[in-house]
This record gives structure tokens, sequence and C-alpha cells, in this order.
């Protein structure tokens, strides 16, 4: 149970992360150190301004020599910024071919497998008896069909025609009387009996 919840999960983090937030937080560093000294710049150009009121010419030549030493340092900060960037350009950009190469790679080796499995002969083979089946059942629907000659189609299209315009000689009909039917003995009883008169008529005579 202790190893079971203990277990510490894999880090996904790499080495190459690792120099990129790095890179990233001396760049970073190297920023704050460029505000603090335009800060300090701009209070000892004022103070400069301020000692040669005062005439004090010396101490205001050296702190502008300060200043300029100070101005050369914020150049090399600017310079280090900007190779620090690149460089985590390049590193973020390094990771994305690597992972687009280990794409192509896992594509690869499924088209690899894909193509063991069924090779170039076994696609024409399936093709050929694809073509071989639709053959097989277009002759079986020919022959269920009954499929005509060219010289049964034009015979059937005439007697179309015929029928249509009214050409065809259609059987006579018999024109001898048929035989009569013999009448049961029962039906003959029944007719021959005479019919008794209703009740209305009896009381009207």
């Amino acid at each position: 149970m202790g190893n079971l919840f203990g277990k510490k999960k894999q880090s996904r983090v790499t080495e190459q992360d690792k120099a990129i937030l790095q890179l990233k937080q001396q760049r970073d560093k190297l920023r704050q150190y460029q505000k603090k000294i335009n800060l300090q710049l701009g209070k000892e150009r004022l103070l400069a301004k301020q000692l040669l009121k005062d005439g004090k010419k010396e101490k205001a030549l050296l702190l502008l020599k300060k200043k300029r030493y100070q101005d050369q340092l914020l150049d090399k900060t600017e310079n280090q910024i900007s190779n620090l960037e690149r460089l985590v350009q390049d590193l973020e950009f390094a990771q994305i071919e690597r992972k687009v190469i280990d794409g192509l790679k896992v594509g690869n080796d499924c088209l690899k497998k894909m193509h063991e499995v069924m090779s170039i002969e076994e696609v024409e083979r399936i093709m050929d008896e694809t073509q071989d089946a639709i053959e097989y059942q277009r002759q079986i629907d020919d022959m269920l069909a009954g499929s005509l000659t060219q010289e049964d189609e034009d015979a059937v299209l005439a007697e179309l025609e015929a029928i249509t315009q009214g050409d065809v000689e259609l059987p006579e009909v018999p024109s001898d009387q048929l035989p009569e039917v013999p009448e049961a003995p029962e039906e003959k009883a029944e007719r021959d009996r005479p019919r008794k008169k209703p009740e209305r008529e009896m009381l009207a005579a």
C-alpha cells in the first residue's frame, strides 16, 4: 500500500526545459539591473547639474565620468539580454523540431507495420478477386434476366409498336352457341310448383 500511494510520478520536465527556464531567469535579472541603472543615471545627471550650479565643477566632472561608465555597462547588458533571448528562441525551436521528428518517426513506424500486413502483391490479389467477383455477378444477372440478342430486342420493339397501333390480330371469339347446362331435379320441381297468392289478394277477392 505504501509503495502504491507513495510512488512518485515521472517528471515530464526535460533538461532542455530546465535550461530554458534558467536562461529566462538570467534575462529577467539583467532587465531588473538595467532598470535600476537607468534610475540611478537619471538621479546622477540631476546631481551633476546641481554641482555645476554650486560651482563644484570637479565633482560634477567625476560624476559624469561615472555616468559614462554606467552607460557602457547598460550597452553590454542590452547585448547580453539579446543573446539570452536568441538562445531561448533557438532552444524552444529545437524542442519543436524534435517533437516533429518524433512524430514523423512514429508515423513511419506505423506505415511500415501496415505495409508488412498488406503488401503490394496482397493488394493486387484482392483487386483481382474483386474484379472476378464483379464479372461473375454480372454473368449471373445476365442469365437471370434472360439477356436477348439484338435481333430479339428488335422483334420485341416491333411487336410493341404493332400493339400500340392496333395492327395485331387478336384471336376471334367463337360464334357457336354454348351448350346448356342440365338443370338439377330439385331446381325443376321448385320451378314447376304453383305459387300461393298473397293473403291480401285473397281477401280482396
